[in-house]
């Protein structure tokens, strides 16, 4: 069932939520659609001047519609690079809606680009579209709260590219977030030499060594004091939940075992800064979605006692 909301729009005037982001833009999101897949999912359609049209699927609690006034702590789950799915991925790969229902949260599970690094692009210095951290933390966060009774509890947990904005977005705008949360997430940017980041991302790397820097958790961990972090990452050898000798084995543990490095840097920096963390270094695992199902298990917790505190 869809149901078009042509008159919702999102205003754009607020600042911009980090020093680093591109600034508002001019022009109002607006709600297109939401369908309602379940008795808990939404899909909703919003068109957006920072990022154009964007889907983000909403995971409602038990409840959520018997009470019209309450509102809701906030989990946003980011999703990898590469995925088709994107916005559908962690309902499709892990049983987040069954471990889900009877806790007091709404989980919004929002489009990131296959490979849109939750950043605004700088693009030569002409900045967004893309502008995808604009979208989450501006545009995105009022319609949850206009729409959809978000409070201002918020928690933000990602794998692999959604790692890297989890802990960027806890980073750039530390007061809308209680806790981060990374699997296997790409947290020391400058450590990954052969990854292949658009130029179009963050520039040049020499050139614009600033802007690089502003999107390197390893380099940003400071601003996360006061933060609740949970951290997560194998060594890309065959673990207990891997199929062996299978081509995703192979592409997954190559892949965790170059992102390792700069796991462990970053809980390295962590550590020198006295910020205290849940660190899971659980050895042999590779990139794959058991591990990361696993690990949400592991880590939410830590995001619910930080939630409600």
């Amino acid at each position: 069932m869809s149901l078009v909301l042509a008159g919702a729009v999102v205003a754009g005037g607020c600042a911009a939520p980090s020093e680093s982001s591109a600034a508002a833009p001019s022009k109002a999101a607006r709600v297109v659609s939401v369908d309602k897949v379940s008795d808990r999912i939404r899909d909703v359609v919003i068109d957006s001047p920072s990022v154009g049209k964007a889907r983000v699927r909403l995971l409602l609690p038990i409840g959520f519609e018997a009470d019209s006034h309450r509102r809701w702590p906030v989990l946003y789950l980011l999703h990898g690079a590469d995925d088709p799915d994107t916005y559908k991925c962690w309902t499709r790969s892990t049983d987040v809606a069954a471990l889900t229902a009877g806790l007091p949260l709404l989980v919004v599970m929002p489009e990131g680009g296959t490979k849109g690094y939750y950043s605004d692009w700088f693009n030569e210095g002409h900045g967004g579209p893309p502008a995808w951290e604009t979208f989450h933390l501006l545009e995105l966060l009022q319609v949850l709260e206009r729409d959809w009774r978000a409070s201002d509890h918020r928690a933000v947990a990602g794998l692999s590219m959604g790692g890297l904005g989890a802990m960027l977005y806890a980073a750039h705008s530390p007061h809308l977030f209680r806790a981060a949360v990374s699997f296997s997430g790409v947290l020391d940017t400058l450590r990954t030499s052969d990854w292949q980041f658009p130029p179009e991302l963050w520039g040049n790397r020499t050139q614009q060594a600033k802007i690089w820097r502003q999107h390197n958790p390893t380099d940003r961990a400071a601003d996360l004091r006061g933060i609740s972090l949970f951290v997560s990452y194998g060594n890309g050898n065959p673990g207990p939940l891997d199929a062996t000798g299978t081509s995703t084995s192979a592409v997954g543990g190559q892949i965790e075992r170059r992102l390792a490095p700069g796991n462990a840097a970053f809980v390295r920096r962590l550590g020198e800064l006295g910020i205290p963390a849940e660190i899971d270094a659980y050895g042999p695992g590779i990139h794959n979605w058991p591990y990361w199902q696993r690990e949400l298990h592991r880590a939410l917790p830590g995001i619910m006692r930080a939630l409600q505190t």
